[in-house]
């Protein structure tokens, strides 16, 4: 995994070359991922789900994130992301389903690690149930969901706690129900200008 070739980009996203997935967050390289957020609606309530990440991931390990997410290799292009979707959380997807959301720049800087992403960020409406989801173990350990407006809150300051409710998969490999409350701090550090800006492009297509 962390030899494999991403296309590295300078500030003006101007492609410069290619580098392993390491030399990409040791050096802060620019890179292009692709990332998609599901949602869904019952009975007039609105739902964002997020994925939970493996214990085993080395990056954010037991923190919630995007639903779906993943570099893009230097021989794939932004279409060829959805099977991330797939790889991940074991459903098939396909790319004209998606809604485009944004392309934009983000950035997680920590003490041994760079991440700089030119991210390419989707909307998917979701008619699936979430114990239909199979969960690529060694990437994901659960999915999760909550109401959209909650989530929106919480960014936007007006809340402090969440309910998240779906499930994770324990040791044995069975699946777990989870119903409890969360806070920013559980959710992976991207930064928050990232987070709002994402959940005022879903409000819109939401509101449509």
């Amino acid at each position: 995994m962390e030899d494999e070739q991403i296309r590295i980009y300078d500030n003006n996203r101007k492609p410069i070359g290619v580098a392993t997935r390491e030399e990409v967050h040791s050096v802060g390289y620019w890179h292009e991922v692709f990332q998609c957020w599901f949602v869904s609606s019952e009975n007039g309530i609105d739902y964002l789900y997020f994925q939970l990440r493996s214990d085993m991931k080395r990056d954010y390990p037991g923190l919630l994130d995007i639903t779906a997410a993943g570099h893009l290799s230097v021989d794939e292009t932004v279409e060829d992301g959805v099977r991330e979707i797939e790889e991940e959380l074991g459903i098939k997807v396909l790319y004209n389903e998606l809604i485009p959301l944004t392309v934009t720049l983000a950035s997680i800087k920590r003490e041994n690690m760079i991440d700089n992403e030119i991210a390419n960020v989707f909307l998917y409406k979701n008619d699936q149930a979430v114990d239909d989801f199979n969960l690529q173990k060694e990437e994901v350990a659960g999915l999760v969901r909550a109401h959209f407006n909650a989530v929106y809150d919480l960014w936007f300051g007006v809340g402090e706690l969440i309910n998240i409710k779906g499930f994770k998969i324990n040791n044995n490999g069975e699946k777990v129900l989870v119903d409890e409350k969360v806070e920013k701090a559980h959710f992976v550090p991207h930064e928050d200008s990232y987070y709002k800006m994402i959940l005022k492009e879903i409000k819109q297509q939401l509101s449509m």
